[in-house]
């Protein structure tokens, strides 16, 4: 019988061989993009919608009978239909008390419906089945926007009897897909009063900042458009395009620049992933890898008394094991990575060595811990 285990050292070998290997890629050049997908105007977002009401129409899972917010907040809402219940006269499971959250699109007109969600915020066991009754929906600042009801849409399930309970995802939440009626519509503002817009870039980055504005400037009239910040590009309208913003929008969302990058390189070490720019250089640097594989063996013999018949009391077959340890170091070496090659180049040629992508997230990592890796690097 015998066990085997094995050691493994960081590094890894890169020799003159292993350089050679190496696939020359080249820089990934950017490559043109609209204005539009690299960000949008300052005013352009969405509105957050919150309500409080009641689904109802439970098998017997709602809210206890002990909950006073469920039994107050149905007696309030009997009230409104002239029914006069005392909140303590309330003994119901049917019903739940839930949030209901939505969020309103920029350009939302009267009678667009968004879809919502519906969350339990007492003790509820499911939602399964339930109806949402009228809720309205409310902005932060107080003003209702929305009114959504409807049934809804439950992803699990909790059915329980005699101790056995079954349960699936979260029966507690669902949603109700168009559930909710815009009373209330919105207009972004994205025209100031000076006649003004500013674009505002998703990723800040001053050299894209300046580049959008010089190619505004060059697509649609040299004075337009100005830098502010990292972020921000501010962007005159002329005055003959005032009464035609869309089409003017049109136009600038439709400019293409080359954006300007930072060199990132995302470890992942769950799940062994590493993404990076394909011109992501490292600097000259050694790296050094080795392998030690230790080898235990237990060897068990029988060791036999020389005359068994005449063996005396006490006198037994006695086992006798041996051990034997054997360490096999693979040949280390120290292999330099010469100026210029890049992140690419470097984890390309390693998965042709079929090295194992945790160690080259090692590899990158003390790479980088050397001051070699010209990137900013993200462990997820």
């Amino acid at each position: 019988m015998h066990s085997v285990f094995s050691i493994s050292r960081f590094g890894a070998l890169l020799g003159c061989a292993v350089l050679g290997m190496v696939a020359l890629l080249g820089s990934a050049n950017a490559q043109p993009v609209r204005v539009k997908d690299l960000g949008k105007l300052q005013g352009w977002r969405e509105n957050a919608l919150v309500g409080t009401g009641i689904v109802t129409g439970l098998a017997g899972t709602g809210d206890s009978p002990s909950n006073r917010g469920a039994r107050q907040a149905l007696s309030n809402a009997m009230s409104q239909f002239n029914l006069n219940i005392a909140p303590e006269q309330i003994q119901s499971r049917n019903v739940a008390v839930v949030m209901v959250s939505a969020s309103l699109s920029p350009f939302s007109r009267e009678g667009d419906t968004l879809d919502i969600t519906v969350a339990s915020v007492g003790d509820a066991r499911s939602l399964v089945g339930g109806s949402l009754m009228l809720t309205p929906l409310k902005a932060v600042n107080g003003r209702i926007y929305a009114l959504a009801q409807g049934p809804l849409s439950v992803g699990g399930y909790r059915y329980d009897a005699n101790g056995n309970v079954v349960q699936k995802n979260h029966p507690t939440v669902g949603s109700v897909p168009g559930g909710a009626t815009v009373e209330v519509g919105v207009q972004a503002q994205v025209l100031s009063e000076h006649s003004r817009m500013t674009f505002v870039l998703s990723e800040p980055d001053y050299t894209t900042a300046n580049r959008v504005a010089d190619a505004i400037n060059l697509r649609l009239g040299a004075g337009l458009a100005q830098a502010r910040d990292a972020s921000g590009i501010e962007v005159y309208v002329p005055e003959d395009q005032r009464r035609q913003v869309v089409s003017f929008v049109a136009k600038l969302e439709s400019v293409t620049v080359e954006p300007d990058r930072r060199a990132k390189v995302v470890l992942n070490e769950r799940t062994g992933t590493v993404v990076s720019g394909g011109d992501v250089r490292i600097s000259k640097v050694a790296v050094s890898h080795g392998d030690i594989k230790v080898s235990i063996r237990n060897e068990v013999a029988a060791s036999q008394p020389v005359f068994i018949g005449n063996a005396g009391d006490g006198v037994r077959t006695a086992l006798v094991t041996n051990t034997r340890v054997d360490v096999d170091e693979q040949n280390a070496g120290t292999g330099f990575i010469s100026g210029g090659t890049t992140v690419s180049d470097l984890v390309q040629s390693l998965a042709r060595m079929k090295t194992p992508t945790r160690d080259i997230i090692s590899i990158l990592r003390a790479i980088k811990t050397a001051g070699a890796l010209h990137a900013e690097l993200i462990i997820q």
